[in-house]
Order: C-alpha cells, then sequence, then structure tokens
C-alpha cells in the first residue's frame, strides 16, 4: 500500500485553527498548540453561553417587568399573577418590550391585572 503524506491536510487543519484563534491573546493566536486549547476551550464556552443566554434574557425581561410594575403600584408576582387571572396571556419578552416602548399600555395592562385581583 502507498504511503500517505499528510502535510497538505496538516496545514490546512493548522490554517483554520489559526485563523479561528485570531484575536486571542498572546501565543494563544501565534502557537498552533496552544492556539488549538484555545479554540478548543473558546468552542466549549460559546455552546455552554448559548443556552445560558436564554436564562440571561428571560432574567432582564423580569427585572424590567418588575421594574415598569412597580412604578405603577404592582410588584412582580401580583402583576403576573393577576394577569394570568384576568386571562391575558403574554409571555415576558413582550411584556418587557411593552412596558419600555409603550408605557400607557402597560399601565392598561396593570390596571387590568390589579381589577382581576381585586375580583
Amino acid at each position: 500500500m502507498a504511503r500517505v503524506k499528510r502535510g497538505v491536510t496538516k496545514h490546512r487543519r493548522h490554517k483554520k485553527i489559526m485563523a479561528m484563534a485570531k484575536g486571542h491573546y498572546s501565543v494563544r493566536h501565534r502557537h498552533f498548540r496552544r492556539a488549538n486549547e484555545s479554540v478548543l476551550h473558546a468552542l466549549m464556552y460559546s455552546y455552554a453561553h448559548r443556552k445560558e443566554r436564554k436564562g440571561d434574557f428571560r432574567r432582564l425581561w423580569v427585572i424590567r417587568i418588575g421594574a415598569a410594575a412597580r412604578l405603577h403600584g404592582l410588584s412582580y408576582s401580583s402583576f403576573v399573577h393577576g394577569l394570568k387571572q384576568a386571562g391575558i396571556d403574554l409571555n415576558r419578552k413582550l411584556l418587557a418590550d411593552i412596558a419600555l416602548n409603550e408605557p400607557e399600555q402597560f399601565g392598561t395592562l396593570v390596571g387590568k391585572a390589579r381589577e382581576s385581583l381585586a375580583v
């Protein structure tokens, strides 16, 4: 069987890793072995943090909704409970957007939530 030399394959693989390591600090973008470690860790972090981002945004939306609800004299939990009792089914992303960009409409939502809590 003929011998397979790996020069071109290896060079392409190294070149790909070095391109991915652009912008990494110090030796991490100059030497292949360190760049490979750095890129592998970066890829693992990016995978994990793509999952975490969902929770981060939900936390942000909850904070925004809570702050806007407090301006109208309701806590976050009582506001969401009131909406649920009123039969208003809006997700937190939409509620946060309304609270930020359309405060008047958010005020009407708070009013409806308050009415359903009183009943």
